[in-house]
This record gives structure tokens, sequence and C-alpha cells, in this order.
């Protein structure tokens, strides 16, 4: 019986445990949105686990959203991952770098001069966003042309060789979280008439081509992607989940790609797992509040090949350690969760047992 402490392999990843870091924004990168020393120490500190997802990072300077997220499209940028993942490796680890590109999501505030704001069609999105100046209305989109999406979907590429070349083990498509690749598959932000929008075969046809794109620049098998169907965050709707994930999930499922990364939210609309179930092949990754006694019900079940875990990573950084022992879990503070500098993000200390640090 597989446990959750197994190894195991997600496409040609080889993973020493089941249990995965998911990927969050922490907003600590530095000018230019370089990851800076205290990245490479809070992924360190964090290499038990079985792999690291990234938080997400830029794969443009169009594609970010938030101020102090990191990316992935400068040399400067490249040579600052590349300690990360030396520093992950070196402790036994694995990462693969989450692309995540935020579309209509993102005020020009946060951007460098110049650089706009575009989404499948120019509908706002309802909501704020933080600034160094302050909250602001989420930008205006302009809605992306027809002839630019092939330069896009190569900037995704470009950002896979870039994470390829700076030491990762690979990349994940971030497709939920009302970001780009949702936009397109959404009828709500979708309101193209060219043969990205409409019916749910065109929708979809934005992150096919993509995840092919990423597939061909670094190999399907250390390419995964993450989704959450029916996710209403950032203003996202879909009249038809069902049909759209599930057309999404059987055109991908024969690529040979690492990992689909399925937070399994409940929605009314929708029942994500078994959709996934029914058409997907390939290794599955579960996520959305797994209590440890459920993931390992999951593994040993063989519903799941992976879980993965959030926020309880933040202030447990040597949380795969504490699962084995089944040591008591520190809390995170919320207060510092996006905050710069180190104090909430490599200050949470390891569990100790007896007085000692555990080992």
């Amino acid at each position: 019986m597989t446990s959750l402490f197994d190894p195991g392999m997600l496409g040609d990843i080889q993973i020493a445990n089941r249990v995965v870091m998911a990927p969050m924004t922490r907003s600590r990168a530095g000018d230019g949105d370089v990851p800076t020393d205290l990245h490479v120490e809070y992924y360190r500190q964090r290499a038990g686990a079985g792999l690291i997802i990234t938080e997400g990072t830029q794969p443009s300077p169009a594609g970010k959203g938030y101020c102090r997220t990191p990316g992935i499209h400068s040399s400067s940028q490249i040579k600052a991952w590349r300690k990360v993942t030396d520093a992950v490796h070196a402790e036994g680890g694995k990462i693969v770098l989450q692309l995540m590109h935020v579309g209509r999501v993102a005020s020009h505030l946060n951007k460098a001069p110049g650089v706009e704001t575009i989404a499948p069609s120019a509908i706002q999105a309802a909501g704020e966003m933080f600034t160094e100046s302050g909250m602001v209305p989420l930008d205006t989109p302009r809605a992306i042309e027809t002839d630019e999406i092939p330069s896009i979907i190569e900037e995704y590429a470009s950002a896979a060789r870039n994470a390829v070349q700076a030491g990762f083990d690979g990349v994940e498509l971030h497709c939920t979280s009302g970001y780009l690749p949702a936009q397109f598959l959404s009828s709500g932000s979708n309101h193209r008439t060219d043969g990205y929008g409409g019916p749910a075969a065109n929708r979809i046809r934005f992150v096919v081509e993509t995840i092919q794109a990423l597939s061909r620049a670094i190999g399907s098998e250390r390419v995964g992607f993450r989704i959450c169907p029916g996710n209403p965050f950032n203003d996202i709707h879909d009249d038809d989940p069902v049909e759209t994930y599930g057309l999404l999930l059987k055109t991908l499922s024969p690529l040979g790609l690492a990992y689909l990364h399925l937070i399994d939210w409940p929605n009314p609309q929708i029942e994500s797992l078994p959709l996934a179930q029914s058409c997907w092949q390939g290794p599955l990754i579960l996520n959305e509040s797994i209590t440890l006694e459920r993931a390992k019900t999951l593994i040993s079940g063989k519903t799941a090949d992976a879980v993965s875990f959030g926020r309880p990573f933040i202030a447990n950084p040597d949380l795969v350690l504490r699962f084995r022992k089944g040591l008591p879990l520190a809390e995170f503070d919320p207060n510092t969760l996006y905050s710069p500098g180190p104090e909430g993000y490599v200050t949470y200390p390891p569990a100790e047992i007896g007085g000692g640090v555990a080992d």
C-alpha cells in the first residue's frame, strides 16, 4: 500500500514523498522583480516537501499584476532563481516554477512604465488591488488581438526555457484564480468572436496551445497545470464549467503531462474530483484544505498521487517532518503574509522535541 511518505513520480520528476508545497504569493521580490536571498532561504527551509511549487511568477512584464511578485523573463531573474533551485536541490528537494500571467487582474501602478494590462476581452474585473500608493480598482484591460496570441504563448514557452536554465525541475501553468488562462476558459470574461471565443472548444484553445508550447519547449513530462473549476475568485464565471473543464481535461490527458494539480473546491455547479477522475488519465495532485488523515487516505486509496498543502507550509517549514512524527503544527501570522522583509517569511522555527530541534 502506498504511503504519503513513499517516493513517487510526477511525469519525469521523481519525488521523495507525496507531500507537495502549493504555490503561494508572498510578495517579497526585489527591484526588477528579482528573487532575493530571502527567497533562497524560504524555499531551502521547505525542501523537505516531495515537490515545491513556487509562488506565481510572471512569464513577461505584461503578466505582472501584484506588487513585489517575481519574474522569469530577464537574465537577472534567471540568475537569482538559480540560487533558489541550487539551495533546494542541495537539500535533496525538487522544485517547479509556477507560471502566472494575471491578465486583467492587474494595476498599471504595479507594472513597469508603459506596460499594458491585457485580457481576452476588454471587460474590467470587479475588485481592487494593493499598490504602494494604496488600494485601487483593477485596470480595464485592452482586448488581445488574434494575431498577438502566438507571441503571448511564446512568452510562456520562453519562460519555461528560462526556468530550466535557472535549474527548475519543471513548470506549472496557473489556470485558475481568475488569471489569464482562466479568463480565456470562462464565458463570463471571454466574449471573443474569433477562434478563441464562443463555444467551449474555442475557449479552451489558448490553454491547450500554451501547454503544447510548454511541452515542446521543455518536454511534456516536466509540465503540470493547476485548475479549480467553477472558482469565482477575481470575478470569474463560466456558464457550464462541467463542459469547459471536462473538454479541457480530455484534450490534455493524452499529452503525457507531469500532473494535473486540482483544487477540489466545493461548488454546487460542479463536482471537480469525479470530473477529473472521468476525464484525466495522468498523475493527480489534490489540494484544498486537506487534513493529514485525509491526505493519507487519498494516497493509500490511490485517489491521488500527491497532496498539496499551502498555508501549513508558511509557519511549518519542516511540515513533512511534523507529519511523520505527529507533531503539532504552528499557526502563521496573517499580518505578515504579504509584507516585505524576513518577518513571517523565513522566521518560523522548526519543531522542537524535548527542548531540542527535531531531526
